[in-house]
């Protein structure tokens, strides 16, 4: 098993592009091993949308993976998010982590879309099913209860032979479809006693389905702040975890030195868990790139021991 720590981003924090190139640049240049952006269509924040930022980062960096978090797959069309996974990954030499699920029921794209959010998970299944042929078979003839494609071909295919699934949600139709159709699993926001619950379900329904995921493919994920619960900042986003999501902000919030931080990431291992998207606790530009920076001078050296120990 190999730890690996990549930052995400929920928002965008930033005042102006140039703030934000300033920290895909820090996370290159600082051994940061992937980025992810979270998969917003409307939103009254200032959200990127996930694939073209994908792209973007593809252009502006040569070694870091990046990856979306995750992509609400039954509110996109499978064959233009086929094509465009596949162009990114060929453009950026196979770096892509795509990874998907069935969105927040709750989420506004739904009503704005007119699309039900019933049959969201039969959507996303077929989805993957159709995603998984378009980037291994040289032609694709589909007909199902919501796509339909006649003698379909993309190429180029993805660099990568097998471009990663990784799979949202800890449901147990989640935990299904992972078993069904991902080479990974990634947890929300799950604790570790959660994370260990889920994973030791999907290798159960992996063993059912007569499959594999490798060892190093399970993820986890919580929100970090070097510094004290009583920043203006962690208190606001407490809140806002409390009233939107009913959860104790303890559960997701890492907030102190770095020694609290890899206390939590060993939990977390213990758990199954080895690859992370970690998103800092931030107010302004200078305020995101000092998070992050630190992140890079205190943790990443800490996870090359842990991984020294392995």
């Amino acid at each position: 098993m190999s730890v690996a720590v990549g930052i995400g981003l929920s928002d965008y924090p930033f005042s102006s592009s140039n703030y934000f190139w300033d920290w895909v640049a820090a996370c290159e240049e600082g051994g940061v091993d992937s980025l992810w952006q979270t998969d917003r269509l409307i939103s009254r924040k200032p959200m990127l949308e996930t694939v073209v930022t994908m792209a973007g980062i593809a252009g502006a960096t040569k070694r870091i993976k990046f990856g979306m978090n995750v992509v609400s797959l039954a509110l996109r069309d499978p064959l233009l998010l086929a094509k465009q996974c596949a162009t990114i990954d060929a453009l950026s030499s196979g770096r892509l982590l795509p990874a998907f699920g069935i969105g927040n029921i709750r989420a506004p794209e739904w009503l704005a879309t007119s699309l039900s959010t019933k049959g969201r998970g039969q959507r996303t299944n077929e989805g993957l099913h159709i995603l998984r042929k378009l980037w291994t078979e040289d032609e694709v003839t589909f007909r199902g209860r919501f796509y339909n494609y006649q003698s379909v071909s993309i190429s180029p295919r993805p660099v990568q032979r097998l471009l990663p699934m990784w799979i949202g949600g800890s449901s147990p139709a989640a935990v299904q479809r992972t078993a069904r159709f991902g080479t990974g699993w990634q947890a929300g926001f799950e604790t570790p006693f959660q994370v260990g619950k889920t994973i030791a379900a999907i290798k159960e329904a992996l063993h059912k389905e007569g499959r594999e995921i490798d060892e190093d493919h399970y993820g986890a994920s919580f929100s970090y702040r070097f510094g004290a619960w009583a920043d203006p900042v962690v208190e606001q986003s407490a809140q806002l975890v409390r009233d939107r999501l009913g959860r104790d902000p303890n559960d997701i919030f890492v907030v102190g030195n770095a020694q609290d931080i890899v206390t939590r990431l060993v939990q977390y291992v213990d758990a199954g868990a080895s690859k992370f998207i970690l998103r800092p606790i931030a107010s302004g530009d200078p305020d995101v790139l000092e998070q992050t920076n630190i992140l890079i001078d205190e943790i990443l050296p800490e996870i090359q021991k842990l991984n020294s120990q392995c």
